[in-house]
Order: C-alpha cells, then sequence, then structure tokens
C-alpha cells in the first residue's frame, strides 16, 4: 500500500461493542457507561473488535450497521501504509470484574503461531478507571516455581499463596506481556488495550460452575507451556509527564509492537477548538472515558459521550475537536 492508495477523505466513524456476560461481571458498562447491552451480568464490552469472538459495529456514517471487520475488508486503506495485511492489530475492552476473574496466562505470538492454527498471541495493557477499597490483581509469581509445585498447588486448591498480589487504585496502568500469570480482581474496572486475540489459559478458577452447572474448563497442559515460572518483580508506576498545548494535554501510557497508548485530557471551554489530523501512516481510536464533546470533519459531526469508542481511519482530513473529556488515543 502506498500514500497515492491512501484516501485523505477518510472519514472517522463511532462504534457499538459487543458485549459477554461472563459470571465474574457486574452492571457498570450499563450503569455507568450507558452501554444499553441486554445482559446481566455485564463483564466485558469488546469496544473496537473485529475477531470473530465478538464484532464491533459501526454506529455511524456511511457504515453504519456493517461490522467493524467488514469496512476494514473492505478498506484496509483505513489501517493505514503501516499495516499492509490489511488486519487490526489490537482489541479495545470495557472490563467490570465485579467478582475475581480466574488465574490466567495468555501465549505469546511464536506459539499461538504454531499451537493454535496461526492465531495472535496475546500481551495486554490495562488502564484501572476505578477500584474499590482493598482491590488487587494478580501479577506474576512471589517466588520461582517448578511446574510440579504449580500442579500440586492447583490440585491442592493453594494456588494463591504462590501468587503475586499488587493492590490497585483508579489511574494506575499495567502492561502484561503474554506468559505472564494474572488475575484482575473483584472491584476493578479497566480499560483493556490488547493484542487482537482471545487465547486464555486458565490455570485455576477458584471451583467456580458457569450457567451449565458444570466447572468452567482449566487449560492446565497449555498454560504450563506457555507460563513465565520466575518470580516476577513488583510492577512499579512509572513516571507520567502531561505535554500541554492550548485546549488539550496529553500523555504517554504505553507502548508496545501491537500499539501505543496516550491519555487526553480535552478542555476548549477557552481555546473552543483544538485540531488535529490523523496521517497516512496509521490509525487511531478515542475511547472516551470520561465527559463530551463533538468532532467535526468535512462533511459531518460526531457527539460522543462517556463510554463511546470513535475509530479515526488513516489518512483522514484535518478533524476540530470540541469539549471537555479525558479519552484513550490509542495508535496501531
Amino acid at each position: 500500500m502506498t500514500t497515492k492508495n491512501m484516501s485523505w477523505n477518510s472519514k472517522p466513524f463511532l462504534l457499538r461493542p459487543a458485549g459477554k456476560d461472563y459470571l465474574w461481571g457486574g452492571r457498570r458498562l450499563n450503569d455507568d457507561f450507558t452501554k444499553g447491552i441486554d445482559m446481566d451480568p455485564l463483564a466485558e464490552t469488546w469496544e473496537c473488535s473485529t475477531h470473530p469472538d465478538g464484532l464491533s459495529m459501526v454506529a455511524s456514517g456511511e457504515f453504519e450497521g456493517q461490522t467493524l471487520a467488514a469496512v476494514l475488508e473492505d478498506h484496509p486503506e483505513f489501517l493505514g501504509i503501516r499495516h499492509p495485511d490489511g488486519k487490526l492489530p489490537l482489541l479495545i475492552k470495557f472490563i467490570d470484574a465485579k467478582n475475581d476473574l480466574s488465574v490466567q496466562v495468555h501465549p505469546n505470538d511464536a506459539y499461538a503461531m504454531e499451537h493454535e492454527n496461526g492465531q495472535s498471541g496475546k500481551s495486554e495493557f490495562w488502564y484501572v478507571l476505578d477500584a474499590a477499597k482493598g482491590a488487587h490483581l494478580v501479577y506474576g509469581l512471589k517466588r520461582d516455581c517448578t511446574e510440579a509445585e504449580i500442579r500440586q498447588a492447583i490440585a491442592d486448591g493453594t494456588l494463591t499463596r504462590h501468587l503475586q498480589q499488587v493492590p490497585i487504585q483508579k489511574d494506575d496502568l499495567f502492561f502484561i506481556e503474554a506468559g505472564t500469570i494474572h488475575a484482575i480482581g473483584a472491584g476493578a474496572l479497566i480499560a483493556e488495550i490488547q493484542e487482537n486475540s482471545n487465547l486464555t489459559y486458565r490455570l485455576y478458577d477458584y471451583n467456580r460452575v458457569g450457567k451449565d452447572g458444570k466447572k468452567r474448563e482449566l487449560h492446565i497442559d497449555k498454560a504450563l507451556q506457555v507460563a513465565n515460572l520466575k518470580s516476577s518483580a513488583e510492577p512499579c508506576q512509572p513516571m507520567r509527564v502531561l505535554k500541554y498545548r492550548p485546549g488539550v494535554a496529553s500523555e504517554f501510557l504505553s507502548r508496545c509492537k501491537h500499539f501505543e497508548v496516550y491519555r487526553v485530557l480535552l478542555n476548549t471551554e477557552r481555546r473552543q477548538l483544538v485540531q488535529f489530523r490523523v496521517d497516512e501512516f496509521s490509525f487511531r481510536v478515542l475511547l472516551c472515558l470520561r465527559g463530551c464533546g463533538m468532532i467535526r470533519f468535512n462533511g459531518g459531526e460526531i457527539l460522543f459521550f462517556k463510554g463511546d469508542c470513535i475509530f479515526v481511519p488513516a489518512g483522514s482530513a484535518e478533524l476540530t475537536i470540541y469539549g471537555q473529556a479525558q479519552f484513550l488515543d490509542v495508535r496501531g
């Protein structure tokens, strides 16, 4: 794909998510983010997804009513020249953990390619939107363990003794590299940016049963093939620097080969507008975490509110954004 193939008249559009009713979920995604999805619990919303397990839909503009996957298949130029394969490299979610998630691990790309029919592995980034008092997450192991020790601990129901539990609070951020044993704890509300994958190997699930009355499946053999069983250093919150320009401030949060994430604070009360342009290199996704505003572009405008997700194709014409809002700016 060359610059000549790019459409400089590409226009942003709203996305509508797919919902997931996993048993550990709560009601906050409907109550706080007005998702309007008829699920209880509503554990996750897949805001920007072309994964067949949860397709997001276009909710505005000329492609309204189509899946994002179908739009990008017809218009691979929307992804930009960085993505000549025409594949969206990421998946963006909101996660409401009313109860503890299972203790799990994800494979890396090489393992998934070989053992999971050419799928992508899964590294992920978490931004904590809210956390109840005492909320925590699991991040790796307290000490080096052998595979036999972990198997025995799972059998005995004592695996939690080996897990490193990290207290969390609002505005914390964590990068979970593939192979890291991890879990989101009860009381956490998370925005997750991850590789475009749904490969999860459960190690332990507190002996819970699903809607069918049976214990949920574990994937112990695969999990132990990919898990890092060395002790993990407790993750520290990085230094973060807000960069200001009139009407907007932004800070870098995380980067890997699949995506990079910024937090943006918009306040055009005095400035009245902020202009930005998405070049032909790659697309951007804006995930509104708080507030509301408007994006104007040649031929239209989009009103956005807390919880909305906006896909901005590569090569979009100059955009003007107004409002008072906080959002994640995700770049592929």
